[in-house]
């Protein structure tokens, strides 16, 4: 009985010959059988690449796809007739395998990098003795044409496929320092406003066909979408590095400069921003991608100590750091820096509208020194949501938030409030309870919700939700202990609705019917 052939994917770079490994040129060299695909056009450029390797007496396999972007008349759609290529082209390996013939399939770039020999090996090398031959990849050499690093020091690099939705690219780009984007063509209006949506159009360059002769780069802005091929990607390379491509009159990348040294026709006077962040009640995992996009093209960080620190140092920015009790001051702070052309981000924990500084922003931009620059509020999870979903749904219907705090405000007012909120049978979510100097007031608070609900009501207290020290307490009103609640203390008190109730896997949940009795 014939031993079964064995199977290669061979990586071939990215065009140019040169760039083939010694172990590529030596693998074509064993194998019985050249596999390589190509669109129902005929042209293969893996074989083109490989081409001065390829013998009279190998024998060629030419796996043509039935079809690329057109519409089909298969009974599964296109994903139905790819798949059905895809395993009667692997049945045409395998009959040479199984004779005994060794099978070396070319793969542009890298085998296992969005190529085409991945779906041969899915389907042979379970059943094969199988050896993947690496190549230089796309992005290898697209960065290479840049000439400019791709990721430094704790940069993250994101891959991402051109033909992912709009919006999740967006979300994705906006979430990550370095990126690439493959599987460009006729996708790339989308990702053009994907990158715009990001705020990073203006970090990202166009490489097309890299290492081949016809190689082009240019800023993406720039770029004609009617021009742009199949073989071409997007870059956003790293910031840190501080460099940035100069392409000549040609659209070769062939000169470097730091962005300290950009002349003003290279780096045109940028009109300033403020955007209002909210960071969550933790850290980095409660970050929305929205925010971490801001986060990652900012020059200045302005906030309070403690929440700023949360905030993953970059290499460039300036972080401004202040005491708790400085709203206005940062306020004015930050807007002064926009003026002066920089793009500035005000940090906060949580959501930055609620009890934080989106206000204390706005109510100095409001100003008429400041009424010209451009603020924005982006959203984050606020701490009473985090803490209802740690017990369950307590604010699965109405409920009012009320801040305990009386530097602002008058404690007539906030008692008042308490009193009504909780005749109206709303569930409460009570922020800024107590502090070391302030006790009192939820010492009346317990007093004045006692004199309306029950003693059984449920209430939560959930303190550094996210954070380290995190505690979740579950207790009734009557039983409320007061001197456990410090300014880390979220409060949730429920309304004559809500439910606590032990279930049977020994976890207890909290919850308020989405109905309500008439």
């Amino acid at each position: 009985m014939t031993a079964p052939g064995k199977l290669y994917g061979v990586g071939l770079g990215t065009g140019d010959p040169k760039l083939m490994t010694l172990r590529a040129v030596e693998v074509i060299g064993l194998a019985d059988v050249v596999a390589y695909h190509s669109a129902k056009h005929g042209r293969s450029n893996a074989r083109r690449i490989a081409a001065a390797y390829i013998r009279e007496d190998h024998v060629e396999e030419h796996l043509v796809y039935p079809l690329t972007t057109e519409t089909t008349d298969h009974p599964g759609g296109y994903r139905g007739a790819i798949e059905e290529f895809y395993e009667s082209a692997a049945e045409r390996l395998a009959a040479h395998l199984d004779a005994g013939r060794s099978v070396a399939i070319l793969s542009e770039g890298d085998p296992l990098i969005y190529s085409s020999y991945q779906h041969m090996h899915k389907r042979l090398a379970h059943r094969y003795v199988t050896e993947t031959v690496p190549g230089v990849s796309s992005i290898q050499a697209s960065v290479a044409a840049l000439g400019v690093p791709l990721t430094e020091d704790r940069e993250v690099l994101t891959v991402l496929p051109g033909t992912l939705p709009e919006e999740e690219l967006a979300a994705r780009i906006a979430s990550t320092d370095s990126a690439v984007i493959l599987k460009m063509g006729r996708t790339f209006p989308a990702i053009r406003a994907a990158l715009e949506t990001a705020g990073r159009l203006d970090d990202a360059w166009y490489v097309e066909r890299a290492t081949m002769p016809e190689q082009r780069v240019e800023r993406l802005a720039d770029v004609d979408p009617a021009t742009v091929p199949y073989f071409s990607m997007a870059v956003l390379p790293s910031k840190v590095a501080g460099m940035t491509p100069r392409r000549d009159g040609a659209g070769a990348a062939d000169e470097l400069q730091t962005n300290e040294g950009a002349d003003a026709a290279q780096a045109p006077s940028r009109r300033g921003k403020v955007t209002v962040i909210g960071t969550g009640p933790a850290g980095p995992l409660w970050l929305t991608p929205e925010v971490k996009g801001a986060l990652a093209v900012a020059d200045d960080l302005v906030g309070y100590t403690t929440y700023i620190k949360r905030v993953p140092e970059r290499a460039g920015q300036v972080r401004h750091l202040s005491d708790n009790k400085v709203e206005s001051e940062r306020a004015e702070f930050a807007l002064s820096l926009a003026r002066e052309g920089r793009n500035v981000v005000v940090v906060s924990s949580g959501d930055p509208g609620v009890f934080a500084m989106a206000t204390a922003v706005l109510e100095v931009a409001c100003e008429e020194q400041y009424s010209g620059i451009e603020v924005r509020v982006m959203p984050g999870m606020t701490a009473a949501h985090a803490a209802a979903a740690r017990v369950g749904a307590p604010l699965g219907h109405d409920y009012a938030t009320i801040s305990l705090s009386d530097r602002l405000k008058p404690w007539s007012v906030i008692s008042r409030r308490i009193r009504l909120a909780a005749e109206a049978d709303l569930v409460l979510a009570i922020y800024n309870p107590a502090s070391k100097e302030r006790r009192q007031q939820v010492v009346d608070l317990k007093a004045l919700l006692l004199e309306v609900r029950k003693p059984e009501t449920p209430v939560v207290l959930a303190r550094d939700i996210g954070g380290p020290t995190e505690v979740v307490r579950i207790q009734t009103l009557g039983d409320l202990d007061t001197d456990v609640i410090d300014m880390r203390t979220l409060i949730l008190v429920g309304s004559s609705q809500t439910q606590l109730v032990e279930r049977a896997t020994g976890e207890t949940v909290v919850w308020t019917p989405r109905r309500y009795p008439d």
